[in-house]
């Protein structure tokens, strides 16, 4: 165990392991811009009023699972427990009250004081994506269908995807109520923290994940039946747009999302190869109020768990991403032909060619294992021999074979190996 090891919860990530990582990240790059979306990047801490009024008081995340601090002026600063409300604090200083389209997505760690489980960090990752300024059922159907393609492109299957909708604020009384009088009936055989949710936050209910609850929300009056007309029109037209794009869904009356601004549609991606903690990403249209904002930002968003997809891929044996061509690695024989390699692997860096160049005075035998500690294409030998010659050794290092080179034909051989233009 290193001296100074991560907190608990947390992780490094090794440079073998970025490759993985790329692949989610460039996949977002290249799905997300075809919907005409942009990256838009935020600050890591915020100030915490912007999450206790963009995410709700009553929520778990403000209450339990936040990382709050106070900075040497006394200002309460929060490390970023998702990513909705910091993006959409950025977007107040575009025309998006006024009605202006913005479509952005983001990636990159979230913290959340919460127990670590699988796929559970302290510090996490994630992906994510809002469309803010309009609000239509053909936009939530959109955000869902840009969804499924980028897990598709992620090459991840056997996926379920959940639909339900939390209508609009004028639908929450009498749904509460009718969930409310039949849970009351019900608390004797409910979790501690689902008695007192009866009480503060009734939807937290059908979130909750003990199973001696889960068998009482089955159970459940069906609370869209109290929701208007208007509200279920606009859930109809979503679902009917998702069958047209062919993308199927399963209608869960238990989905509710963990936080309090959502309102119409809200859906979650889950797979059954993460177990009990299955879902992979999920989202929703919502109406965030900030601090000193009469009126809400409307929009609609998802965001995806990177740890979660990571290991979804493991589980589905998705292969590894293909390797780039490894380094040109420098063998230095003597003082001056290890000068020489040092200019010659600056040459090589302007010209696009990834390159190792050893220098400490080691034998050939040891300064090939080297190259093959960092799994480099050509092995280029120089020594007083080559020097005097011009002509240097390169060696391929996965077949074997090796040639002679003057100084132009070796840059001319490895850019074009390294598909670098001449």
């Amino acid at each position: 165990m290193a001296k100074f090891s991560p907190p608990p919860g947390t992780a490094d990530i090794f440079p073998e392991e970025m490759p993985w990582w790329y692949r989610l990240e460039e996949t977002a790059r290249r799905i997300f811009p075809l919907y005409g979306y942009g990256e838009l990047r935020t600050p890591v801490f915020e100030y915490t009023e912007v999450f206790r009024r963009g995410i709700g008081d009553e929520t778990e995340v403000v209450q339990k699972e936040m990382y709050t601090f106070e900075d040497r002026g006394g200002r309460s600063l929060t490390l970023r427990p998702e990513g909705t409300a910091g993006v959409m604090r950025a977007l107040l200083n575009t025309e998006v009250m006024n009605g202006s389209e913005q479509r952005v997505f983001y990636l990159g760690p979230m913290f959340r004081g919460e127990r670590p489980a699988a796929g559970r960090r302290r510090q996490f990752h994630q992906v994510g994506v809002e469309n803010a300024g309009r609000i239509a059922p053909e936009l939530d159907a959109e955000n869902i269908a840009m969804l499924i393609q980028y897990l598709d492109a992620l090459r991840i299957s056997g996926t379920r995807l959940l639909l339900n909708t939390r209508g609009v604020q004028a639908d929450r009384k009498p749904a509460a109520e009718l969930l409310s009088k039949y849970f009351r009936q019900h608390l004797d055989a409910m979790c501690d923290d689902c008695r007192e949710r009866a009480g503060r936050n009734v939807w937290r209910i059908l979130d909750c994940k003990q199973e001696r609850c889960r068998e009482v929300v089955g159970n459940a009056p069906d609370y869209l039946r109290t929701y208007t007309a208007a509200s279920r029109m606009y859930f109809d037209s979503v679902c009917k747009l998702l069958t047209a794009f062919g993308i199927d869904f399963e209608i869960d009356r238990q989905l509710v999302r963990g936080l309090d601004y959502y309102a119409h549609t809200v859906f979650e991606v889950i797979h059954p190869g993460l177990g009990a903690q299955n879902a992979i990403a999920g989202g929703g249209r919502y109406e965030l109020y900030l601090p000193e904002n009469r009126k809400p930002i409307i929009g609609v968003g998802f965001a995806a768990g990177l740890e979660r997809l990571l290991m979804v891929q493991e589980a589905l044996n998705i292969p590894a991403p293909a390797p780039g061509t490894g380094p040109v690695f420098l063998v230095s024989r003597g003082a001056p032909a290890r000068t020489f390699n040092l200019k010659l692997a600056q040459e090589l860096r302007a010209a696009g060619i990834p390159v190792v160049v050893e220098i400490e005075e080691r034998s050939m035998k040891g300064q090939m294992r080297a190259a093959n500690r960092v799994n480099a294409a050509f092995a280029v030998i120089c020594g007083d021999t080559e020097l005097e010659s011009g002509r240097l050794v390169c060696k391929e290092m996965q077949e074997g074979s090796q040639k002679e080179l003057t100084g132009t034909d070796l840059r001319d051989f490895l850019k074009k190996a390294y598909g670098v233009e001449c």
